[in-house]
């Protein structure tokens, strides 16, 4: 009688569990895996094993798998490994490297990229990831934040360095300029393609990293923030352990191939693509750009099982014209950030059963989340173990004080579930916060202390997130005065710092606004005219066009007479990204730039085809 009640409890367990948690094999599973992972990382971590030691083994154990293919070209493990070497050799006989320095890469997706990344690190040397769209003042910073000793660039970014700005200073900092070609005739700037050819591809010895540790730096990748310059974030070798591992946890196999083809100089691609690839030791079909003719059928010819997007990819993807062959691919796994619920959801519907694994964190944050159930429009899920082992909170943020409320005692107020708060990660010692380097007041403002107890400290993420009833995390909304297009984070202050510099701008007040349709917030700028002095719209133009990238110039522009502000100075930016760029509701002069025709009196039927989506943005 006993055993026979013990089996009918056994039995409808597995029921009471799930109607009391729907998601409970799910969690389990994730709990499984988190702590094998973390058994694993702690061993590596105590051996000083890196993603380049993981390489080398991947090489050792099949060295003739594919581990590289870039349009009509492929190499396997063995030749990667080989091309590091030359391209390592090159930079140890013609520099003055040594173990510790660091090396900037100006670069498009290209093998080289990556055979210099790798050749770097067997010379125990950092890279230094820039961004391809910088110009002069942005790249000036980028090295100053960093210590690079040499820069290797592209061919095709030789015009930015003949400017009187960028070339004689790096000449006067004693900074070596490669070019990847075979011959440079530019004074100050040294071909580097040729001297790779010229070299032996023979393997180096492992005394010339020696002195790297598992929390020696890896890479700097440069992010954005309030300050409006660029600032280098520090990616130790074990930082990057932990962002090379989410294809694990998102169930990559070793068997998978996968597509990359946002920019190696973000995190997304570099670290999740490229480092997550090494560490499953799989192919990585590599491409220029994104491009979204192209994107399927890439898929198809390469057969092609993992993608990474971010969340305007997967947009662009869905607003394409219909096929009749739309589910005819292999790609089981999508992995990345920053996708909307519609779009999510229109995406798995057209394109077919695919896995979306939606991730969020920072480059320099401690402390993510992982949407390993799939919920659509989550970026992850509380997990009892994920906390314990990296402790958060979100707590109450006054966005007019644009600070954390406090309690009587100075602590911060934890929010209840279903409402929006400041995340916040605890800083500890699985948890470390490196911040930027040679930044140390950005640093310290990305710190919180005495959060949820005296002398405790939290790295401030600047996002605001909410958790619903089930345990599901959504992303709401960012603090601060960035904002986020294309995928990429613009600093209001960067983009107003470059409309001051023209000649008929008095002041500049940038904001983002939000476009139907669009992930993100898309660029627009209040400006204030000196006296007596027109709107030039072919001199802005010309302006933002040579000195910000295209995703930072600001599409809307609006006259004002005055710019609004606070009682302490403050401008105020919400009212104004609340009014948006309907021109029936803006008075003053409204401009908005197409492509080929610079910025162009805003009419009522350019607006009407944004918010239909006729007009490309």
């Amino acid at each position: 009688m006993i055993a026979y009640v013990l089996f009918s409890a056994l039995a409808v367990l597995p029921l009471l569990l799930y109607l009391r948690n729907p998601y409970f094999l799910q969690d389990l599973n994730y709990a499984f895996t988190s702590m094998l992972l973390g058994v694993r990382l702690n061993r590596i971590w105590k051996k000083s094993y890196t993603i380049l030691d993981r390489f080398l083994d991947k090489v050792a154990a099949h060295p003739h798998k594919k581990f590289l293919v870039f349009e009509e070209s492929s190499f396997t493990y063995s030749q990667a490994d080989r091309e590091s070497n030359k391209t390592a050799r090159a930079l140890l006989t013609h520099t003055v490297l040594k173990q510790g320095d660091t090396v900037a890469l100006l670069l498009g997706n290209e093998p080289m990229y990556i055979w210099i990344w790798l050749g770097l690190c067997k010379l125990g040397c950092t890279a230094a990831l820039l961004n391809n769209n910088i110009r002069s003042k942005s790249l000036l910073h980028c090295f100053s934040c960093c210590d690079a000793k040499v820069l290797v660039a592209g061919a095709g970014k030789i015009p930015l360095y003949c400017t009187v700005e960028v070339l004689p200073v790096l000449k006067e900092k004693g900074i070596r300029v490669f070019i990847l070609s075979e011959h440079c005739e530019v004074e100050g700037i040294e071909s580097l393609l040729d001297k790779i050819q010229l070299t032996s591809d023979e393997p180096l010895s492992r005394r010339l990293r020696s002195n790297v540790t598992i929390k020696s730096p890896a890479l700097y990748i440069y992010t954005s923030g309030t300050t409006g310059l660029p600032k280098a974030a520090v990616v130790t070798h074990q930082r990057m352990w932990m962002a090379c591992c989410l294809q694990f946890i998102a169930g990559v196999r070793s068997d998978d191939v996968i597509y990359v083809y946002l920019p190696l100089y973000h995190t997304s691609a570099f670290l999740m693509g490229l480092g997550g690839a090494i560490e499953r030791g799989i192919t990585v079909v590599l491409r220029r750009k994104f491009s979204v003719s192209n994107y399927w059928d890439d898929c198809r010819k390469y057969n092609v099982t993992v993608i990474q997007y971010i969340g305007e990819i997967m947009r662009y993807l869905c607003n394409t014209p219909k096929k009749h062959n739309d589910k005819d691919h292999k790609v089981r796994v999508a992995l990345g950030n920053g996708i909307r619920g519609d779009t999510w959801a229109h995406f798995l519907e057209r394109f077919g059963n695919i896995h979306v694994c939606e991730c969020y964190g920072a480059t320099e944050g401690n402390v993510g989340f992982i949407n390993y159930i799939g919920k659509v429009g989550a970026i992850g899920r509380v997990h009892f173990l994920h906390k314990r082992t990296h402790p958060y909170a979100f707590i109450r943020y006054d966005t007019e004080k644009e600070e954390p409320v406090r309690d009587s005692r100075g602590l911060c107020i934890q929010v209840p579930v279903g409402e929006t708060g400041l995340f916040v990660g605890k800083i500890g010692q699985r948890t470390p916060f490196i911040g930027y380097s040679k930044n140390n007041q950005q640093t310290e403002k990305k710190k919180l202390r005495d959060v949820l107890v005296k002398g405790d400290l939290y790295f401030n993420s600047g996002d605001l997130l909410k958790v619903d009833e089930e345990g599901f995390v959504y992303f709401q909304d960012r603090i601060g005065d960035t904002f986020r297009w294309k995928g990429e984070n613009v600093a209001t202050t960067e983009v107003a710092d470059h409309l001051l510099m023209v000649d008929f701008v008095e002041e500049a007040n940038v904001y983002g606004v939000t476009v139907p349709g669009h992930e993100g917030r898309i660029g627009m700028a209040a400006l204030k005219l000196k006296e007596n002095m027109d709107f030039d719209s072919n001199a802005l133009h010309q302006h933002v066009k040579n000195s910000l990238p295209s995703y930072a110039r600001p599409r809307f522009i609006r006259i004002q007479d005055e710019l609004a502000v606070t009682g302490t100075f403050k401008q105020m930016k919400v009212k104004l990204a609340e009014e948006g760029f309907n021109p029936a509701l803006i008075t003053g002069p409204l401009f908005f730039l197409q492509d080929n025709k610079g910025y162009v009196p805003m009419t009522e039927d350019i607006f009407n085809s944004i918010t239909e989506g006729t007009v490309r943005l």
